[in-house]
């Protein structure tokens, strides 16, 4: 009797489901009718309107500029932009690849390696499931020490260096900066930290010099400089033109003075700090975000804001634009090639 009865129940549960809208995975009007599935979402995310922006370490300034960019985001459109911290340029392009993040900051050179599988992607093969949002500043590559007598390149030779996180944008910059003067990693002793643990231990002296590579100011060198009396080391014309022979990618850059307290201008080299997206993600999303940046520039609360132009956000060459962001370009006057 207790077999028959299960049965029964078991038989009057189907046809519920059946008069409800059957059990293969087919869906009622009902159900295509709520604002968060209309086709205005619709896209990569199967249409979500929640999007994962991963930025840098907590004291860089992906991370800083990011959140003030999720917020606004956030605030002025239909999409839920949420700033995730992340190991920096090579992990933010993974993470979009692997699904875990729909737009990212990415150093111009990382992007570059990413998209033609060289250099820190030459072992893993090319990555191309992402494409370009938007150039929004320069970032500079910065060589930070606390000691006075380390004034060049080539005073670094010996010395405990850090070198950024093995396989970071920083790590290539470090060593592209490090060749020009003729050193190789062999000349320094080597320490693999990002900005935060490089702060850290300039400020205890365990290790005589950084490499940060960070739209200045950069909250680790700030902090720092709290404590310590900061250098920053310049590059010489000389060098810095042998560098742009092999590494045309690099612009000279001059980070004045006053950015940082110091005594006269640091030079140095640059490379574009831009955002991009997965390729899946809707078009809607790429225009409501982008547009939003440009459109509410005076508004966004961070230093880097009072460089943004549309002249650098369309400038990028080596990887196409996302199809959102090229609408939106578009209609302020500017043909960027899409995939």
């Amino acid at each position: 009797m207790k077999k028959f009865l299960s049965l029964l129940l078991a038989l009057v549960f189907v046809l519920s489901l059946a008069a409800c809208g059957g059990t293969d995975g087919s869906t009622t009007d009902d159900s295509t009718t709520d604002d968060s599935t209309t086709d205005d979402t619709s896209g990569g995310d199967s249409g979500s309107t929640e999007l994962v922006f991963t930025t840098g370490g907590e004291t860089g300034t992906y991370y800083a500029f990011g959140g003030v960019i999720a917020q606004d985001v956030t605030a002025n459109t239909d999409y839920s932009v949420t700033n995730i911290s992340s190991g920096g340029s090579k992990a933010n392009v993974l993470l979009l690849d692997s699904g875990d993040a729909d737009l990212a900051f990415c150093q111009s050179d990382v992007m570059s390696y990413a998209y033609n599988g060289t250099s820190t992607f030459e072992e893993d093969g090319a990555v191309t499931s992402f494409s370009t949002v938007a150039a929004l500043y320069m970032e500079q590559v910065q060589i930070v020490t606390c000691d006075p007598d380390i004034k060049t390149v080539a005073d670094l030779a010996g010395k405990r260096v850090s070198i950024g996180a093995a396989g970071s944008g920083v790590y290539f910059n470090a060593i592209d900066i490090l060749g020009a003067y003729g050193l190789t990693v062999d000349d320094i002793v080597v320490n693999y930290q990002d900005f935060a643990n490089s702060s850290d231990s300039l400020t205890d002296g365990t290790i005589d010099a950084a490499f940060v590579v960070a739209g200045a100011p950069t909250n680790a060198i700030t902090s720092l400089a709290t404590s310590k009396d900061v250098y920053l080391v310049s590059l010489d014309s000389e060098h810095i033109a042998a560098l742009r022979e092999t590494s045309p990618y690099y612009s000279e850059n001059v980070i004045a003075a006053d950015v940082y307290s110091l005594d006269s201008d640091t030079t140095t080299v640059a490379v574009g700090a831009v955002i991009i997206a997965r390729d899946d993600v809707s078009e809607d999303a790429v225009y409501a975000f982008v547009s939003d940046i440009f459109e509410n520039a005076d508004n966004l609360s961070h230093g880097k804001a009072a460089e943004l132009s549309l002249d650098f956000a369309t400038s990028v060459t080596d990887v196409p634009y996302h199809p959102g962001a090229a609408k939106y370009f578009a209609e302020k006057g500017y043909d960027v090639p899409t995939k």
